[in-house]
């Protein structure tokens, strides 16, 4: 029986718009969960650009202060004059008590330049018409509790994993590289993407797994754009002298990137992964030294 095959250089104009259109879409909301991620764990060590000390604050916590502090230093630094930061930390680190947080006029700040987003109408984070809710953030910062990884891990696996299998699905019908390469450019954002939610979660444990978040997330980032841009360039460019003809130095260099992301792989299988999993285990053996 004869195979049929569908390449994206062949595809009607109609369907190259609906693929093109859906991978832009895509890719702007790519580059705009970026931007959300500088300005939100971006600044969680109160310095903008995204480091290691943002993702251990973000995920194990800064265990030097209280969260109320550490955001006020952090992401939420400026929201607040110098001279109103500086007393609600006082407070803070005098007891934090509701009588004090009256008399002293925290109340007042909280109100001003507070609840117009910590309000009853916001759902993901703290209301601050609460008093009870404003204490809870003047314990240690521990950083992302369970109930919240929980929640953000379920979405992002949900969510994200549709995304590369739209993608992945588009770039299946490319011709720049073989059925191997393109295997494993579609599955690795997958792997990048179950490695990154598991750092999550170890880093809750200890701060060492925090550069596995950021070497996943790189992982995913590379992958989706090697096949956004061959996706791209095979339905409208293809025959362009000026780019890339189909029978041309561009399988080789899709080869040679390719075997780049082998290697990253390889060296997370054979370097990264035994070393990690010996010190989770010299982790999980402290707790359960501890429990004893």
């Amino acid at each position: 029986m004869s195979s049929f095959k569908i390449t994206l250089n062949e595809l009607d104009t109609p369907v190259k718009v609906l693929f093109t259109g859906y991978l832009t879409t895509v890719a702007v909301g790519y580059l705009f969960a970026l931007i959300q991620i500088l300005f939100t764990h971006g600044m969680a060590d109160g310095k903008f650009g995204l480091s290691i000390d943002d993702i251990v604050y973000s995920y194990y916590g800064n265990r030097s202060g209280t969260v109320l502090e550490n955001k006020l230093e952090g992401s939420m630094k400026g929201k607040a004059s110098e001279q109103e930061t500086f007393k609600i930390i006082q407070w803070v680190r005098d007891g934090a008590s509701q009588n004090e947080f009256v008399n002293q006029g925290i109340d007042k700040i909280i109100d001003a330049k507070c609840v117009m987003c910590h309000n009853e109408d916001a759902a993901t984070i703290p209301d601050f018409d609460e008093f009870e809710n404003i204490k809870e953030l003047t314990m240690e910062d521990e950083g992302a509790t369970f109930s919240s990884l929980t929640r953000v891990s379920h979405i992002h696996l949900f969510g994200i994993s549709f995304i590369f299998m739209f993608v992945g699905l588009i770039f299946s019908f490319s011709t720049t590289a073989s059925s191997y390469y393109k295997s494993l450019a579609i599955g690795m954002p997958y792997a990048f993407l179950i490695i990154d939610i598991l750092s999550w979660w170890l880093t809750k444990l200890h701060p060492m797994f925090a550069s596995l978040i950021m070497l996943a997330g790189g992982g995913m980032g590379i992958s989706f754009a090697f096949m956004w841009v061959v996706s791209i360039k095979e339905m409208w460019f293809m025959e362009k002298e000026w780019f890339c003809k189909a029978e041309s130095a561009c399988k080789q260099r899709a080869k040679v990137v390719f075997n780049l992301l082998i290697k990253s792989l390889k060296f997370i299988r054979v370097t990264v992964a035994p070393k990690g999993l010996e010190l989770l285990k010299s982790l999980f053996a402290k707790v359960y030294n501890k429990m004893k």
